[in-house]
């Protein structure tokens, strides 16, 4: 037999879900025995049989792919209560099973899974939906791609309108209906302090489903970034969004500024004072990346016009 065939039909039952007692399944995947199917791959011992070898990386599958999405969307989890949560999560990785070697990439796809599964998120789908944004954003700020950072000083003659800035690829920018940071944040808070007594661990419970319960509609412009290995998040004003996602977009300086400020309610008198901010702050956290040989080649060729 083929490693690569072995490898496969193992798979395959380890990530078959568990039954509602959390053990194996009897039967088989694509029909069959289990005790059958597993006796084909693993071979027993003098304690155990094929099957409950094979149960134990099937439990041991179910137990650390459910502990990683409460570990990543413990925000989602608030929301939803622990049973609906899990129940969630058991439909999602069943059908949306884990395909990297690394569990960080498990619930990249619970966003689009959720909408096309509304039944698991109905009563709080927008909030939901918002706060699985802002969790999955916070797992690609903090391992996602960097680039060489393009400095303040960096920017000095180098704004002309024709120019297009690239954003780093770690900096997400997320338009919300709900201010789920300060539920993230608060979640977050709670359950690194979840290794209390239990009489804490039950008020803080409490807390969280009194943060959830507390929190209103309200537009937000975020971006979650990170600094030294650490994620932040930072709410910014619909001019700011704008502007950083046109530049992401790959428009020009000249365009971006003209889409910021459309309908918008700051003066002409002080939109340049509020551009330039915006930029130094931007270039102060190492929001931009270096010019690509594209945009170098454009800046040699406007300095030998001049």
């Amino acid at each position: 037999m083929k490693l690569v065939t072995l490898q496969r039909a193992v798979a395959r039952a380890v990530m078959q879900p568990l039954t509602p007692s959390e053990h194996m399944r009897r039967s088989a995947p694509g029909g069959g025995r289990m005790s059958a199917y597993a006796a084909r791959y693993i071979k027993p011992n003098d304690r155990l049989t094929s099957f409950e070898r094979l149960e134990i990386y099937n439990r041991q599958y179910w137990f650390r792919v459910l502990g990683s999405m409460a570990e990543d969307f413990p925000g989602l989890r608030a929301i939803l209560g622990h049973q609906r949560f899990e129940g969630m999560c058991r439909a999602y990785l069943a059908e949306c099973p884990s395909r990297s070697f690394t569990l960080r990439n498990l619930g990249a796809r619970l966003e689009t899974w959720l909408r096309r599964n509304p039944k698991w998120i109905r009563g709080d789908r927008t909030l939901a939906l918002d706060m699985v944004q802002l969790e999955w954003a916070d797992i690609e700020a903090f391992d996602g791609k960097g680039e060489p950072a393009l400095h303040s000083e960096d920017l000095n003659g180098s704004s002309a309108p024709s120019l297009r800035l690239r954003v780093q690829p770690y900096v997400k920018l997320l338009e919300l209906h709900y201010p789920v940071d300060t539920v993230a944040l608060k979640v977050r808070e709670d359950h690194d302090a979840d290794f209390a007594s239990n009489t804490l661990v039950e008020s803080l419970k409490t807390a969280r489903i009194q943060a959830v319960a507390a929190v209103q509609p309200r537009q937000i412009f975020l971006v979650v970034h990170r600094i030294d290995f650490s994620v932040y998040y930072r709410r910014i004003e619909r001019e700011e969004f704008t502007l950083l996602s046109a530049l992401r977009s790959e428009k020009t300086i000249e365009r971006a500024i003209e889409l910021a400020f459309q309908r918008s309610s700051i003066s002409e008198f002080d939109r340049g004072g509020y551009v330039r901010n915006c930029f130094q702050t931007w270039a102060a956290l190492g929001w931009f990346c270096q010019p690509d040989e594209n945009m170098r080649g454009q800046k040699a060729a406007r300095k030998e016009y001049r």
